[in-house]
């Protein structure tokens, strides 16, 4: 198995160097290379997955004095849960791609793109210590900013691209300090020293794992830190289901849950409120969104932080003795309920956005919702399979969704009563924004020539579609996991704090989902017709413009940070560096050697008068400082 490890992290990597080095003009051969792969990548994946031995291995890569890194694999319950995930979606968005990017002239840079974040993204996966994961961990941000900026010759997609790779950059700091940090305590980064050590006795400062949460807030875009998500939606439509709703961004998931030997009670306090803030933020900013992949984005963002919240909630306790001295270890249990969440978001988010990319291909790449309509009767199955993304994400009985969401807000109930209620508004406002999104997409009639003429998309198109959905169904079902993964993954999934089978809290968790849910819905389908123009625009203005104002508002502070303070700093740096660097020091110093150069040069005049003049007052000076007439 550690062999099929390797095989699987090997894979994308030479087809991305096979499709950079002697396929980048043609795409066609690129596109099937980099499927194939994909598809290798899931079966191997599903193999490792159901064959049930665990493995850690490690080989040292390089050694400066005392540091050593080391490149290894750990591969338990976690990883293989993780690994089903990304091969699974990868391969749906491959397949999807093979009909979405058929036409595009680059088609071989996007695959060849597609191939280097599955290598980068199942480094982080297969990581066994914080350096390699941080190594990936760049990787990946470098293969988000080539995917983010494939329509290079668009200003905005440029800058999407830009802004991406800056903003996580900020995040990352913070995450190197923290795995500085954690070097310098325990003398190591390997995941399961680290957990030994804890467990043996070792405290943590609640600084060490605030910074290491600093590289989830970016790469998981929480507050505030979300600013590049929703602009990173000017990458085609299957990146965005791939990276930017299913792997990427729950990679600062899964390293939390990598690291949650690593939590102390007030990291996870702040970890928690984290989640809760961006989750609420987002699902406001998300109602007033006219692209149908900036409502999906947001929509991540909030499901995101659902994940970071109930990471955060999930806490307790273990006192035993070392050394005779009483020792209390805490430990995240929240695990279970994040990866959860984290496996039934990546079906339904995943087949949401290819759903969303269905439609832009079958109305002329047109993503404004209030210029479609009617598109239940044009796209049938994409209608049929949207709608069960729709319902699944609102959280309706029976669909994957509905299970997840349900075991975070049990949780939330549990242990912390205002999160709780933050978390039901928020599955409120997701329960209106999507209904609102689906009801004006596909209902009533085309408002423009491109819905009218929108049509089905050929089996690459679909088939993802129909997969995507059946699992958005299943996804939630204890039976998936005992009987079709064969309690592969019981490590992770029985973490899970399901709600008692009799008792109040069962009932009132009952009762609170199938209340937001319908209070949502059925507010979006009185207050929205399907028309060209926003009915909470022309109903309550101030309101709309209100929540418009959200999604502007943490850009206008950076904008206003940027010009303001950064760049005023940078001037006055960069004036100081040309008066005192390079005037004062540089030129200052270079101006005295180069008199002193002068001064001697200008003592050589070729005249043997004067040399003999300067020969007579050598000697004088000897005799001075030889009879000590003159002392140095």
């Amino acid at each position: 198995m550690p062999q099929h490890a390797l095989l699987v992290l090997a894979l994308p990597l030479v087809s991305a160097a096979i499709i950079a080095l002697f396929l980048r003009r043609a795409g066609g051969i690129a596109s099937a290379i980099s499927t194939l792969t994909a598809a290798a990548i899931a079966v191997i994946a599903v193999i490792l997955a159901l064959h049930g031995e665990r493995f850690e291995q490690s080989l040292e890569w390089l050694k400066l004095g005392k540091f050593t890194l080391s490149i290894g694999l750990k591969f338990d319950d976690l990883a293989a849960l993780m690994l089903v995930i990304v091969g699974i979606v990868g391969l749906c968005v491959h397949v999807f791609s093979l009909g979405y990017m058929h036409d595009d002239s680059a088609r071989a840079r996007y695959f060849g793109g597609l191939s280097i974040f599955m290598f980068s993204m199942l480094g982080i996966v297969f990581a066994d210590n914080l350096f390699m994961m941080f190594i990936f961990w760049e990787l990946v941000g470098f293969s988000s900013w080539l995917l983010i900026n494939h329509y290079m010759d668009r200003q905005s997609a440029a800058d999407a691209s830009k802004k991406a790779f800056i903003v996580n950059r900020v995040g990352d700091f913070g995450f190197l300090l923290g795995i500085l940090w954690c070097y310098t305590q325990f003398g190591t980064t390997n995941l399961t020293e680290l957990a030994k050590a804890v467990d043996g006795g070792m405290a943590v400062a609640v600084g060490l794992p605030v910074l290491l949460f600093c590289g989830a807030v970016g790469k998981s875009a929480q507050i505030p830190l979300h600013v590049w998500l929703p602009d990173a939606m000017e990458g085609p439509t299957p990146v965005s289901a791939l990276i930017h709703a299913a792997t990427m961004v729950a990679a600062g998931i899964y390293m939390l849950c990598r690291i949650n030997m690593l939590m102390v009670p007030d990291a996870l306090t702040i970890i928690m409120w984290t989640g809760t803030a961006t989750a609420l933020y987002a699902a406001l900013c998300a109602i007033t969104q006219s692209d149908i992949k900036k409502v999906l984005a947001y929509s991540t963002l909030s499901q995101l932080g659902y994940m970071v919240a109930a990471f955060g909630l999930g806490s307790t306790s273990d006192t035993h003795l070392h050394d005779g001295t009483p020792h209390t270890v805490f430990y995240a249990v929240g695990v279970g309920a994040a990866m959860f969440h984290l496996t039934t978001h990546a079906f339904f988010k995943a087949l949401l956005f290819l759903g969303s990319g269905s439609v832009i291909h079958g109305c002329h790449h047109e993503q404004d919702i209030f210029k479609m309509g009617g598109l239940a009767k044009k796209m049938p199955l994409t209608f049929v399979t949207f709608t069960i993304g729709v319902l699944a994400i609102i959280g309706m009985p029976g669909l994957a969704g509905f299970f997840s969401k349900d075991a975070i807000l049990y949780l939330a109930y549990v242990k912390n009563t205002p999160v709780f209620a933050l978390l039901a508004l928020t599955a409120v406002l997701t329960a209106f924004y999507m209904v609102r999104m689906w009801k004006i997409v596909f209902l009533g009639s085309p408002r423009t020539e491109a819905a009218a003429h929108a049509h089905e998309g050929g089996v690459a198109l679909t088939a993802p579609l129909v997969t995507l959905g059946v699992l958005s169904i299943i996804g939630g079902y204890g039976w998936f996991y005992t009987k079709v993964w064969a309690g592969k993954f019981d490590e992770v999934i029985d973490l899970v704090p399901h709600p008692p089978e009799e008792g109040p809290a069962h009932m009132i968790i009952l009762g609170t989902s199938l209340a937001v849910m319908l209070v949502g819905a059925l507010a979006a389908l009185v207050l929205y017709k399907p028309a060209a123009t926003d009915a909470l625009a022309e109903k309550s203005p101030g309101l709309f413009g209100a929540l418009a104002g959200l999604k502007l508002l943490p850009d206008r502070i950076y904008d206003y940070y940027v010009a303001k303070v950064q760049q005023r700093f940078a001037m006055l740096v960069n004036f100081l560096e040309q008066i005192l660097l390079a005037g004062v020091i540089v030129r200052g110093l270079a101006g005295i050697v180069g008199l002193f150069g002068l001064g001697a040069r200008a003592l050589h005049v070729g005249n043997v008068n004067a040399y003999a003049y300067w020969f007579l007052l050598g000697v004088v000076a000897l005799w001075a400082f030889a009879t000590g007439a003159m002392t140095f």
